[in-house]
C-alpha cells in the first residue's frame, strides 16, 4: 500500500473511532456518535495506531511527497502511541484541554441550519453520560496505577463542569445551546423537546461528574504539581516534534526575557517619558482610544480587525485562497480558561475557520492595545493562513491536511506571525506595540515557569527575582503576575494551565525560535534571490509536521 493510502485509511478509521476529534477536525460523519474515553476506547485507538505504524514501516514512498508524508505520519502517531503506553491517556485531565472539554467543546463546531442538524445534536447530547462515565474510569484506572492527576486540575476542572452543568449561578451549557432550537424555523416541537430532555441530561451528567471528582478522584490525587523531568520530556516530544534539551531553553528562555523586556521599558517611555511598563498599561487602559464596551463591541472589534488583515496582506505578502477569506469571530460559551482560541475549517469549508475570545462572563469593557496582536496569532497571518492553507492544500494526503499539526509548529508560526506584522508595519502605533511586546514577553516567562516549575529548577542569580530559590506554583504566578503587564485575570488561569499541560506553553516561544531560524537559514542560503512571500508559500503549503521534520525538509527544499 502506498504512503499516501495509508495516511488517508487512518484518517477514516481514527475518525470512526474517535468521533469528537473528527468533528474537530472537520469529518461530520460520526456527527452523532460520541468517543469512548474508557480505558478500552484508549486501547483500541492505539491498536489503530500501532497497526498504521506496522504498514507505514514497510511502505517505500514513491516520490519526494511521499518520503515528507512517510516522515510526518511516523513521528505524528509515534508519540501518540508513546503517550497511551505511559498511560497519559486514561489519566488526562486539565483546566484547558482534556476529554471533559473536548466533549463539550464538540457541540460548538456542530452545524445548527436545519431540522436534521438538530436531530444530530440531540442525539449526540443524549450520549453525553456514557462519553462521560467512559472519562471516570479511566481516571479510577490511572489512579489505580499511580498516575492520578494532580489535585489542582482535579479541583478546577470540577468548578468548569459545574458552570456547564448550571450550577454555578448561570444557565447550564446544554441548556443555552439548545435554545437556539427555537429561533430556527422548521424545529418541530418534538424535537425541541427531544432537545430540551437530552440537554437537561447532559447537564447532569456534568453536575455527577463534577461530584466524582471532589468526592472520589480528589482524594486520590496527588498535591504536587510537576511532572518530573522523563514525564516532561514526553509530552514536551508531542507539542513540539523536536527533543528538547529543557535546561538550555530554561537558560535560552531567560535571555529572550531579558531582551524583551528592555524594549518593553523604552516603549513604555515613549507612551508616557518616566514611565514604567505596568503605569504605561494603566494609561493605555483608561485611554479611550483602546477601549470597546460589550461583549458584541469585542466580537465585532475583533471581526473588523481580523477581515482587514485579510484583504491587505492577500496577494501582497501572502497567497490566500478565496475559502480562507471568510474567517468568523465569536464569543466562546463560559465556564473556559479567558483568551483566545482557533477552531479550524471543516474538511470541504462548509464550517468556516473560526476565532473564538473567552472572557469573564460579568466582563463588559475591554482594552484593545493588548488584542491587536491576538487577532493577528490567532487570525491572519497567524493560526488561520497556516492551518486552513494546509486543510486547502491538496497536495498534501488528509493526514497531513487534518491531523499533523503540532503546538510548535501551530503556535511558534502565529507567534512568528505578530512579530511579521510589526515588520510589515501594522504595528506602528506604540500602544498595539506595548501589546504585542508583552505577549512575546509572556510567552517567553512561559518557557520560564513552565519548565522550572515542572523540573523543580533554581532561579538564576541576576534576574531580580528570588535568586537562588527553587521554582514552585506561587514563586510561577507571583513572576507573571509581577514581570508582565498582561492581564491578571489571564495570569492567574495561565499557572493551572502550565501544571496541568506540561511542555505546551513553552512551545509558542521554542516554536517561533525554530520558524525564525529556518528562514534565516533559508536566506543565508539563497542571498538576494531569497523572496519572503516564496518562503511563506513553501512552508505553509507543506502541512503541519513536527519541529525537527520542518527544519529538516525546508533545507532538503533548499538545497
Amino acid at each position: 500500500m502506498h504512503v499516501h493510502e495509508i495516511c488517508d485509511r487512518y484518517v477514516d478509521d481514527f475518525a470512526a473511532a474517535h468521533p469528537v476529534a473528527a468533528t474537530g477536525f472537520g469529518v461530520f460523519a460520526h456527527d452523532d456518535r460520541l468517543t469512548d474515553y474508557s480505558p478500552e476506547g484508549h486501547a483500541a485507538r492505539a491498536a489503530l495506531a500501532r497497526e498504521a505504524l506496522r504498514e507505514m514501516a514497510t511502505a517505500e514512498p514513491a516520490d519526494e511527497a511521499e518520503r515528507l508524508a512517510k516522515a510526518v505520519f511516523t513521528e505524528r502517531v509515534g508519540i501518540e502511541l508513546e503517550l497511551h503506553e505511559a498511560g497519559q491517556d486514561e489519566a488526562a485531565l486539565n483546566v484547558i484541554a482534556s476529554p471533559v472539554h473536548e466533549l463539550r467543546m464538540a457541540f460548538d463546531l456542530m452545524p445548527t441550519d436545519t431540522e436534521e442538524h438538530w436531530a444530530t445534536l440531540a442525539t449526540r447530547l443524549s450520549r453525553v453520560p456514557d462519553a462521560l462515565d467512559g472519562v471516570r474510569t479511566s481516571l479510577l484506572a490511572a489512579a489505580e496505577a499511580g498516575r492520578a492527576p494532580a489535585l489542582r486540575q482535579v479541583t478546577r476542572v470540577a468548578e468548569q463542569a459545574e458552570v456547564w452543568a448550571g450550577l454555578s449561578g448561570g444557565t447550564g451549557y446544554f441548556e443555552t445551546l439548545v435554545a437556539g432550537a427555537d429561533r430556527v424555523g422548521g424545529v418541530p416541537e418534538t424535537l425541541r423537546a427531544d432537545l430540551r430532555h437530552a440537554a437537561h441530561t447532559a447537564q447532569e451528567a456534568y453536575a455527577e461528574l463534577a461530584g466524582f471528582l471532589r468526592a472520589e478522584l480528589a482524594p486520590e490525587a496527588p498535591t504536587t504539581d510537576a511532572v518530573g523531568e522523563d514525564t516532561y520530556r514526553l509530552w514536551s516530544r508531542y507539542f513540539l516534534g523536536a527533543d528538547l534539551d529543557p535546561r538550555e531553553a530554561y537558560e535560552w528562555g531567560w535571555q529572550e526575557f531579558t531582551r524583551i523586556e528592555r524594549e518593553i521599558a523604552e516603549v513604555a517611555d515613549r507612551i508616557r517619558p518616566g514611565a514604567t511598563p505596568a503605569e504605561a498599561a494603566e494609561a493605555l487602559d483608561a485611554d479611550e482610544r483602546y477601549r470597546v464596551r460589550g461583549q458584541d463591541a469585542l466580537r465585532e472589534w475583533m471581526q473588523r480587525l481580523s477581515d482587514d488583515a485579510l484583504t491587505a496582506l492577500r496577494g501582497s505578502h501572502f497567497e490566500i485562497p478565496d475559502a480562507l477569506m471568510g474567517l468568523e469571530c465569536r464569543i466562546a460559551p463560559p465556564g473556559g480558561p479567558v483568551g483566545a482560541y482557533y477552531t479550524g475549517p471543516s474538511e470541504d469549508f462548509s464550517r468556516p475557520g473560526r476565532m473564538w475570545w473567552s472572557v469573564p462572563a460579568d466582563r463588559t469593557e475591554f482594552p484593545t492595545w493588548r488584542e491587536v496582536t491576538t487577532v493577528y496569532h490567532e487570525g491572519v497571518p497567524g493560526h488561520h493562513l497556516q492551518i486552513a492553507t494546509g486543510v486547502h492544500e491538496a497536495s498534501l494526503n488528509r493526514f497531513q491536511r487534518l491531523l499533523a499539526l503540532t503546538s510548535g509548529h501551530a503556535e511558534g508560526w502565529a507567534l512568528y506571525s505578530e512579530r511579521l506584522m510589526r515588520d510589515l508595519g501594522f504595528l506602528t502605533d506604540d500602544g498595539n506595540l506595548l501589546g504585542m511586546l508583552d505577549a512575546h514577553l509572556f510567552r517567553a516567562a512561559r518557557v520560564i515557569v513552565d519548565i522550572g516549575m515542572h523540573l523543580g529548577l533554581e532561579i538564576p542569580a541576576g534576574t531580580g527575582f528570588h535568586e537562588g530559590e527553587r521554582w514552585t506554583p506561587d514563586l510561577g504566578l507571583e513572576f507573571m503576575l509581577t514581570r508582565t503587564i498582561t492581564d491578571a485575570d489571564h495570569v492567574h488561569d495561565e499557572i493551572d494551565r502550565y501544571l496541568g499541560w506540561p511542555g505546551q506553553a513553552p512551545a509558542y516561544k521554542l516554536g517561533e525560535r525554530l520558524w525564525l531560524e529556518a528562514r534565516e537559514d533559508v536566506r543565508r542560503r539563497r542571498g538576494d534571490a531569497f523572496d519572503l512571500r516564496d518562503f511563506h508559500t513553501r512552508a505553509l503549503r507543506m502541512g503541519g509536521m513536527g519541529l525537527d521534520t520542518l527544519r529538516t525538509q525546508l533545507m532538503a527544499d533548499d538545497t
